[in-house]
Order: C-alpha cells, then structure tokens, then sequence
C-alpha cells in the first residue's frame, strides 16, 4: 500500500503539468498572438513548400501535377554531375565563396578599430558612412559599380589613365570578376556586420580595461586578450552561420554583372538554375540542382556547428 502510494502522485503529475500549461497559455495569449504571425510565415512559406521538393526526384510536368509526374529517383542529379557545366559552376561557387570566407575578420577588425575611438562624434560619422552602403539597393550598388568600371567614363579608369596607365575593361575580363564581385560586397556590408561586434563588445566591464591598465598593458595587448575573447561565442555563431550558406551566392547581384564575356567566371550554381530552370522550363532538373546545393550547406552547417561545440564549447544547439 505504501508503494501504491508513492506512485499515485507520479502518475497525476502530467495532468497537473498540462492543466498549468494551458492555464499560463491563456493567461498570457496576447504573446500567443503576436507570435502567431511569425509562426504561420514559417510554416506556410519555408515548411509547406518543403512538400515540392519532391519535384527533384520526378519528372515534372505541370499538368499532370506533382504526383502524376513519373518518379525518376537520382536521374537529374546525376545528369547535372556528369553534364559538361559542372566543374566550372561547382568551381566559381567555390572560389567566389572561399574569397568571401577570406575576408570574414575584415567587420571583426573594423569593429576593433571603430570600439577604440575615443571622440564620441568622430566615432558616430565614421559608423554612420561604414554603414550607409547597406541601405542601397543591390541594382543601385551594381549600377555604381558598372559606371566606377567603365572603360571611357568610369572613375577608376579615368585615374588609371591620369597615372599614366591604359583603361582596363573590368566588366568584361573574367580574371577581374570575382575580385570586383567580393570587393564591392564588402564594401555594402562591413559597416553593418561591424555593428554586431560593436554590441558584443559593449558588454566588456570596463573594471578589466582598467586593472589592464594598471598592470602595464599596451592598448594591443587589451584588444587581444579581453576584447576578442569577449567577442569570441558572437564571432563562433556568426561564423558558423556564414558556413551554413557557404554555397549559397547572392543571385541578384551576380546575375546584373554578368555578361556573355565573363560568363566563364561569374556563372555559378544560382545563375544556372535559374537559367534552366525560370528560362528553359526544366523543373525537376533545376529543382534537383537547388537541393543539391542546400544538401551541401546543411552538411557543412552541422560539421561546423560540432566542431565549435567540442573545441570552442560554443554552438548553435
């Protein structure tokens, strides 16, 4: 009888729990509420959609719909490895992601940089014009950088031309392609991926600056050993983002300066989908393509995120 009325208890504690559950929901469902918006966005526009994938594996034709199209299993993938476009487009993806990869410290040292100014107005300006790029459009931005560009009228080769040099045709010559996609990116986006470090590094107490100081330490000496170990888990988890959408190239930009003269280094795994997919109605193919390329991304988002787990102690989950 006592065991009996041991476990009595045990047995009503998930009713309880429930009851209480439901009881704090309806207590507080005006949060229920403005977080149901956001909810109902994910599920009908990144969850549902999910259902098409299915396309990748069919040979889709519209009106049979999706499941009165044939199933084709691995076909498409296979046809995209094996077509004559592969090792260019999985090489430019590549190259144009590790260049971007490269330049990942660049907002981290703007970041630094900006934190050490002292003279509170000089500071705000200096944020101001690192992060004004961010605002303009992606066909303001390349438009700008079509014109800087340009062989006759374009700044660049106007100062080339007063330094005594010969204007160069940056748009059309694909060993400049890359370097001018990377480039001008950077330049739209430091300042605004400057200002999640500058909000990590607002949380240092400043007692360790100060006993630093007093100890002798050089103003390099406390960047390095309280403000980037600071910073540390927010440079982890950006990093770790960032190599989750490692194949993942902005389309609009590459698509407006792309050309038939720099196609050989500026076509990538978007712009091909697109191509074959929007242009030559080939769904299932470009669907393939598409899920291929997220496969990837999914991939290194989990090897990178247990890496940081296990050395860093720092990760996403």
């Amino acid at each position: 009888m006592k065991l009996a009325g041991n476990r009595a208890p045990a047995q009503r504690l998930p009713v309880r729990w429930s009851a209480g559950s439901l009881r704090k929901m309806w207590k507080n469902w005006q949060l229920y509420v403005f977080v149901f918006p956001t909810l109902a966005y994910f599920i009908l526009f990144h969850y549902y959609p999910m259902y098409g994938v299915q396309i990748a594996f069919r040979d889709f034709i519209p009106s049979l719909g999706i499941w009165g199209s044939e199933w084709v299993g691995l076909d498409h993938l296979e046809r995209f490895i094996h077509s004559y476009y592969f090792p260019t487009l999985i090489k430019n993806t590549l190259l144009i992601s590790l260049y971007q990869l490269a330049l990942f410290p660049l907002p981290i040292i703007v970041a630094l940089m900006i934190n050490e100014l002292k003279n509170g107005m000089y500071k705000r300006i200096i944020q101001t014009f690192s992060y004004a790029p961010y605002f303009i459009s992606v066909v303001v931005m390349t438009g700008m950088v079509v014109a800087f560009l340009h062989p006759q009228t374009g700044i660049i080769n106007v100062l080339i031309e007063a330094l005594g040099g010969k204007p160069i045709a940056f748009m059309t010559e694909p060993g400049w392609f890359k370097s001018i996609y990377v480039w001008s990116g950077e330049w739209q986006n430091l300042g605004w991926g400057a200002i999640i470090y500058l909000a990590a590094l607002t949380t240092i107490n400043p007692d360790l600056h100060e006993a630093a100081t007093m100890d002798g330490a050089t103003r390099l000496q406390r960047i390095w050993h309280i403000n980037i170990p600071s910073i540390l888990p927010t440079i982890i988890i950006l990093f770790i983002l960032n190599m989750g959408s490692f194949m993942s190239i902005g389309f609009e930009k590459l698509y407006l300066m792309q050309n038939q003269l720099n196609m050989d280094a500026s076509d990538v795994i978007q712009t091909y989908v697109y191509r074959t997919g929007l242009l030559e109605g080939q769904y299932s193919f470009s669907a393939a393509i598409g899920l291929f390329n997220s496969l990837i991304n999914f991939a290194l988002l989990i090897l990178f995120n247990g890496i940081a787990k296990k050395t860093a102690k720092t990760s996403l989950w």
